[in-house]
């Protein structure tokens, strides 16, 4: 199999809609028959299994330790399916083993899963950790998710600087103001102008659902269970996000 792409998601605070995003592009690429895995490194809150309401025997705990220990075999011994398409492999169960998991041993994973994966999509925390530094380098397209929030656009440009600083070429930026219905202190002109950065994708009040607590309780991903229907603009909007993301620069 050829080398899959890895897109990262990531954010300059939490909040912001980074997880929902990412279950939902994994809702489009697994419509569009991409075999895709979910790669949990956000470490201190395992979000992605406990919004896909997922229960796992295996983390990537188990995995690091068993690459430490000399007994891995097989990465498919540490994934969790959720779908025909969609598999993840879950961050740790429990928050005081993230000290257990090596940046060393992440650059070899994300090597590793890529070849056997049409799409590796990357969850991180919102601090900018020497774990985060090593997935951004192992990324070939990273999207920063940002509110409309004068904290998030101040840490956004900072962040843009040392991406720049960096010489990182594939950094997406999406405003989300579907997230929440909280007021709008910047018009795109404003942020693109403060950033001195495009802003690649919006997401506006029409992506903001009030029931997202239920979703997450039964584990659905709404780009799969018909909240945003395959031929209305909220999913093709997705899908066409999803569908540049997968571009080559």
């Amino acid at each position: 199999m050829e080398k899959g792409k890895v897109i990262t998601i990531t954010s300059r605070k939490g909040g912001v809609g980074k997880t929902t995003t990412l279950l939902n592009l994994a809702g489009v690429y697994s419509n569009l028959e991409k075999k895709v895995l979910l790669l949990d490194l956000d470490l201190y809150s395992s979000s992605i299994a406990i919004s896909l309401n997922l229960k796992s025997d295996k983390t990537i705990y188990n995995m690091v330790l068993d690459i430490t220990n000399n007994k891995f075999q097989d990465v498919n011994d540490y994934l969790t399916k959720y779908n025909d398409y969609i598999y993840v492999l879950p961050s740790v169960n429990d928050p005081r083993l993230a000290s257990h998991i090596k940046v060393k041993y992440i650059e070899q994973i994300i090597n590793m899963v890529k070849h056997q994966f049409d799409i590796v999509l990357i969850d991180t925390s919102h601090i900018l950790s020497d774990l985060n530094i090593i997935i951004y380098d192992n990324t070939d397209t990273l999207l920063n998710i940002m509110s409309n929030d004068p904290v998030d656009l101040v840490n956004t440009k900072n962040f843009v600087n040392i991406v720049k600083d960096i010489n990182f070429k594939n950094l997406k930026i999406m405003l989300n103001e579907g997230n929440s219905q909280e007021e709008k202190y910047f018009s795109m002109y404003d942020i693109r102008t403060f950033l001195e950065y495009n802003v690649s994708y919006h997401l506006g009040s029409e992506f903001y659902i009030k029931a997202i607590d239920k979703y997450v309780i039964d584990g659905k991903i709404l780009t799969l269970n018909n909240v945003y229907p395959k031929n209305k603009k909220e999913y093709k909007k997705l899908e066409g996000i999803g569908l540049d993301l997968l571009k080559e620069e």
